[in-house]
């Protein structure tokens, strides 16, 4: 059997050079930030169709905020890439966790439906997990 989708295909998009996302001091312990990002676009690796979505960030700052015009350009740079869905939402969390190391996020990114098909993907990252980390293991 032939496989239609390449491990490039795979891995398209995901270390690609993006403009990085700027922050600020955050002035308050407790909080959760919430920001909605309905114009979300990139390509598939495979067809080069665009995708279209919305990416919902939720995070509870630590000592810095997030800049809303840099995170918006940010996501205007995926807009002509290649990169699968489920990697764009993973992709975002991560960059986002490097720009200013919240307490805890969660990016989920919910797809316009293509061919009847809806995706909803969701990442989460928390300050005192580790990535990959077994339940019960110690580390």
């Amino acid at each position: 059997m032939k496989r239609n989708y390449t491990d490039e295909h795979a891995r398209a998009g995901v270390d690609a050079k993006l403009p990085g996302i700027e922050t600020w001091p955050n002035q308050y312990p407790g909080y959760e930030i919430e920001i909605v990002l309905p114009e979300f676009t990139s390509v598939c690796p495979k067809t080069a169709l665009p995708d279209h979505g919305e990416i919902t960030l939720r995070y509870v700052p630590d000592r810095l905020c997030l800049e809303l015009k840099s995170l918006k350009m940010y996501m205007l740079a995926y807009r002509n890439l290649g990169i699968f869905q489920e990697n764009a939402v993973n992709r975002f969390l991560q960059d986002v966790v490097k720009a200013c190391n919240p307490i805890s996020a969660t990016v989920t990114g919910e797809f316009t439906p293509r061919g009847g098909v809806y995706s909803k993907i969701t990442a989460s990252w928390e300050k005192h997990s580790a990535p990959n980390r077994k339940h019960g293991s110690k580390g």
